[in-house]
């Protein structure tokens, strides 16, 4: 897509730095949607564009850029969201920060790039309802496993008939947590089955034994429901399960391995599959075992169990049938 010009928005709680590259011309506006009109108006008034020919840019902040993300989407404007590391690399050694600079750097890596950049798509409602509540879920999980790890060590060195207060809090605590994580699943189930298209896809993901729920949940939200990635090597990529090769030369010939930089929600839940898996999926225990036997790595091994069962989350839902356990027919 050919973009004329590229606006950089450099954003925090309260407001947003916006510098238009090629016109040289910044301003602050308030981080609400009366400053985002205003950022419009700012726009049209100084550049006599069209606004398919304007790309705005800004790094991926979660809630800070959300409202502005929105309001550009609605409003038909191309915009992309840079992730936090490709933005602060390609700024190179940087001493000290200011917003209004940090906009200019933005303005100028979007339209270095602007030849190749594919505008962002907003994700359906339902995705964005989805993707709020595992958020939430997460947070509660982590708060009651808190809870429980300090109750757990408080057992070693406390009887609760010393202190039965601070043990009724501690277990009132993780009883109302537990209640709300599952009120919070129940609303996650309800949301799937208003969508018969994601509702569709939710059934064929947990068709694959090892796959449950909360991963099912996760694949949904992160690909849009299987619209930002055309194949699960990709997805590996960005999971973090795709081993790349690591040598330069005759000097360095190091082993091929995962890269650290991955969606580490995404790879947990994978390990946590392949863990099930290699239990209770008879094909998947006899090829753990079988290449372990030969000496392999188990951590490996795990990881190829990772990445198979990923490449069947994939193509369960480009085919559109369930997963078919064909090693039950395989002769014995």
């Amino acid at each position: 897509m050919k973009f004329s010009e590229t606006i950089g928005i450099d954003i925090s709680k309260s407001w947003i730095d916006a510098r238009m590259h090629l016109a040289r011309l910044e301003r602050r506006f308030d981080n609400t949607i009366g400053g985002y009109k205003k950022l419009i108006k700012w726009v049209e008034k100084n550049l006599l564009l069209p606004k398919e020919s304007i790309l705005f840019a800004f790094e991926h902040t979660g809630l800070y850029s959300y409202g502005l993300s929105s309001f550009l989407s609605s409003g038909g404007y191309s915009f992309i969201l840079i992730p936090g590391l490709a933005l602060h690399r390609s700024m190179g050694i940087v001493r000290g920060k200011e917003d209004h600079i940090d906009a200019t750097k933005i303005a100028l890596f979007a339209y270095r790039r602007r030849e190749e950049i594919i505008p962002y798509q907003m994700p359906a409602l339902i995705i964005d309802h989805l993707r709020h509540l595992l958020s939430l879920r997460d947070r509660l999980v982590m708060q009651r496993a808190g809870y429980q790890a300090s109750l757990k060590e408080s057992a070693h060195f406390l009887q609760k008939n010393q202190d039965p207060d601070f043990f009724q809090i501690h277990d009132r605590m993780i009883h109302y947590l537990s209640k709300q994580i599952e009120q919070i699943d129940l609303k996650l189930n309800s949301a799937i089955q208003q969508d018969q298209g994601l509702n569709d896809i939710f059934k064929l993901i947990t068709s694959i034994k090892g796959v449950g729920p909360q991963t099912a949940y996760y694949m949904i939200v992160r690909t849009h429901g299987f619209l930002l990635f055309g194949e699960w090597r990709k997805f590996a990529s960005y999971a973090g399960t795709a081993p790349f090769p690591y040598q330069s030369g005759s000097s360095i010939l190091g082993k091929t391995k995962v890269n650290q930089m991955a969606n580490k929600k995404i790879k947990s839940l994978l390990h946590s599959c392949a863990m099930i898996a290699i239990i209770h999926n008879p094909e998947m225990k006899a090829y753990y075992h079988r290449r372990v036997d030969q000496g392999k790595s188990k951590m490996s091994t795990l990881n190829i169990i990772r990445n198979k069962l990923l490449s069947r989350i994939f193509a369960v839902v480009n085919r559109g049938t369930p997963y078919v356990n064909t090693y039950r027919f395989a002769a014995p």
